[in-house]
């Protein structure tokens, strides 16, 4: 029995199917829809996977459970997940970022292949079908597993695939199974999120996108290099996003509120950048400063709108001349350049995605098999581990990867 039609789930239902062809495997999914996060993925495009990489390497994208994936990943990698796809007729291209995407661009082609997967598997799958609880009997070697609508269902093994929760009390459920340290759940905070800035003089550049900043959470060592975009409620991006997967716990525990410090010319820092501000006011002594946008070698050109608005937090008028410039206002200008400060009060989920920090504990999970330490014939794949990784297809492979090892050791 697998509980959640979502990536981890099918993956693993397919996976032990296919491996053990005399069981009866059977997902059981609370919703009317399969597979709804891998619709929206990717602005329902499906980032996948990453472009593959040493274990080692692919693991330090992931801020919770990046000591367990090296040994998991030796198990299922990207470089299998793009070949378990080939295998069913779904190519996969990679962006230059590193992301890999049905060359179809489309989500239902990965919802397709794993349905087919399933059926041709002989997987069994039931839809409206809420579980609230999966108990033991010492008199029994079976599971029961009890059904909102109380019914109930028997099972040899049980594959718990239910994604992440964003409050603790989505895992009372798993209550009445053998106990377990207090540690077995970690608690659930979100992850992956963007910075509401209601008071930033830059809410009126929506859209505006900077391919490299260097963000940094004041009072911390929290710190992300990466694109960053502006919205009409903050900042969004890359950058951001993973900012907010390493510092979710952090970030939680100051309810959001902090103060973000946001380099913009990240090749540069306050002295050598204003070396260079004092070259241009020499160079272009004629022009204003607001028109004439500073651009290095390495650094590129920031946008002319960023700038303005910069030179305007620096204090400096529009009608105001390079030659015409003031020490004062130069070093201001450094500072906004390099250190500018936004007052953060609040997030938002990254578009219709959701990740979560926390759930079962790994140290109660044997990463070979993927089976708790505690039960035996219990196992877990997906988000409800506390394996989280960054933007960029590092949550879905983990969700292969998990399903995968899960699925292979069902039958034992």
């Amino acid at each position: 029995m697998v509980i959640g039609g979502g990536a981890a789930g099918f993956f693993g239902a397919i996976t032990g199917a296919e491996t053990f062809p005399d069981h009866q495997v059977t997902v059981l999914e609370k919703s009317r829809h399969l597979l709804s996060k891998v619709r929206i993925s990717g602005g329902g495009r499906c980032n996948v996977t990453h472009a593959n990489s040493q274990p080692r390497q692919f693991a330090q994208h992931y801020p919770r459970g990046n000591q367990v994936m090296p040994s998991l990943l030796q198990q299922f990698d990207a470089a299998r997940t793009v070949d378990w796809f080939r295998d069913r007729g779904v190519a996969l291209k990679t962006e230059p970022d590193g992301r890999l995407f049905p060359v179809t661009d489309q989500s239902e082609t990965i919802v397709q292949c794993l349905v087919q997967a399933a059926q041709r598997a002989g997987v069994q799958v039931r839809t409206s079908c809420g579980v609230k609880a999966v108990t033991t009997s010492p008199n029994d070697p079976r599971f029961s597993v009890h059904l909102l609508d109380d019914t109930m269902l028997a099972a040899d093994r049980v594959l718990i695939a239910t994604g992440g929760h964003p409050q603790a009390q989505g895992y009372d459920w798993l209550a009445n199974l053998p106990p377990a340290p207090p540690s077995a759940i970690q608690l659930p905070v979100p992850s992956l999120f963007t910075f509401h800035t209601p008071t930033s003089p830059l809410l009126e550049l929506a859209g505006v996108s900077v391919p490299k900043v260097v963000v940094k959470i004041e009072g911390t060592p929290l710190t992300q290099e990466g694109p960053l975009l502006l919205t009409h409620w903050g900042f969004s991006g890359p950058s951001i996003l993973k900012l907010s997967a390493w510092g979710a716990r952090a970030l939680h525990e100051r309810q959001y509120r902090f103060t973000l410090l946001v380099n913009w010319l990240p090749h540069y820092h306050g002295e050598n950048l204003r070396e260079k501000l004092t070259e241009m006011r020499t160079q272009h002594r004629k022009k204003t400063v607001a028109a004439q946008v500073f651009s290095g070698e390495e650094a590129g050109r920031l946008p002319q709108r960023l700038w303005r608005k910069l030179v305007a937090q620096a204090g400096i008028g529009e009608e105001l001349r390079w030659a015409d410039l003031p020490n004062k206002n130069l070093n201001k200008l450094t500072e906004a350049l390099t250190r500018s400060r936004f007052a953060v009060a609040g997030k938002s989920t990254y578009k219709e995605e959701f990740v979560t920090c926390g759930g079962v504990s790994l140290s109660e999970i044997d990463p070979r098999t993927m089976e708790s330490r505690h039960c035996p014939g219990l196992y877990f794949a997906g988000e409800v581990l506390d394996i989280d990784g960054v933007t960029g297809g590092f949550n879905f492979q983990s969700a292969w990867t998990t399903g995968y090892i899960a699925g292979k050791n069902l039958g034992n």
